[in-house]
């Protein structure tokens, strides 16, 4: 019923295209929460990186991050169609072939994943575990110069690849005449009829969404866990405090 009310609600199906393509249903809804979750999440993270003033929200996008990690792994497996690994982990024959066609007039035409973006998608999941793996650790005063190091370098080859895969989307578009970040919103391709997945899996998506919206929600409100941070921005009296004592010295 729900996917019956949304697909309704979507009403912007165009007609068959000229080249007998139509709108088809290709990415469902938890796998379009957690992309730009994570997008978000990463984005965040890297804007706060450098300031202990809001360290505590830098955190909390971290752990974000990382459960989006764990349960794109999960939903790579159990998911539909185009979301499961099996559907975009290509040999390196056909990647050579899909950049080889980008050079000509009609380049191929995938209706989920493209072979280079199903690379960018497994380096990002690749760096994001090395970013979440160095992170949570860092994040409970654990671990040593290295492991920053480490967590530092591995976020600014992500940032890299994010860089590379925003500038692949747009070149797409543009090739194939069709908006891949819209599509990444709404989860309509063009494609042919058989292409298409029978269900957004709504309800799954809704309860993702809920359970990171309820997440922050609880650490916002102070009913998070021990071991999340404290919701709001680090507290500066320590630090004045420091200066306080060091003038009284004087």
């Amino acid at each position: 019923m729900m996917d019956a009310s949304m697909d309704a609600g979507l009403g912007a199906r165009e007609e068959t295209t000229a080249s007998g393509r139509q709108p088809v249903r290709v990415w469902d809804l938890p796998t379009r929460v957690f992309h730009w979750t994570f997008a978000a999440s990463f984005a965040g993270a890297w804007l706060t990186a450098e300031s202990e003033r809001w360290i505590n929200l830098h955190m909390m996008l971290g752990y974000t991050f990382a459960a989006m990690i764990v349960f794109r792994l999960i939903w790579g497996v159990v998911g539909s169609r185009y979301a499961r690994f099996g559907s975009f982990l290509f040999p390196p024959s056909a990647v050579l072939g899909y950049l080889k066609s980008l050079l000509t007039i009609r380049p191929q035409h995938h209706v989920g994943h493209n072979p280079a973006g199903a690379i960018a998608i497994v380096l990002l999941l690749g760096l994001g575990a090395v970013i979440a793996l160095t992170g949570v650790p860092m994040g409970q005063d654990m671990g040593g110069e290295w492991l920053e190091e480490l967590h530092e370098g591995a976020a600014s080859a992500m940032l890299a690849v994010v860089a590379v895969h925003v500038a692949g989307v747009i070149v797409s578009s543009f090739l194939h005449r069709e908006n891949l970040a819209r599509a990444m919103v709404t989860g309509w391709k063009q494609g042919d009829a058989s292409e298409g997945i029978r269900s957004f899996r709504s309800i799954a998506g809704v309860l993702l969404l809920v359970a990171v919206l309820g997440a922050w929600g609880a650490w916002q409100a102070g009913f998070a866990p021990d071991w999340l941070p404290a919701a709001g921005v680090q507290s500066m009296d320590a630090g004045m405090g420091d200066h306080d004592d060091d003038d009284d010295d004087d």
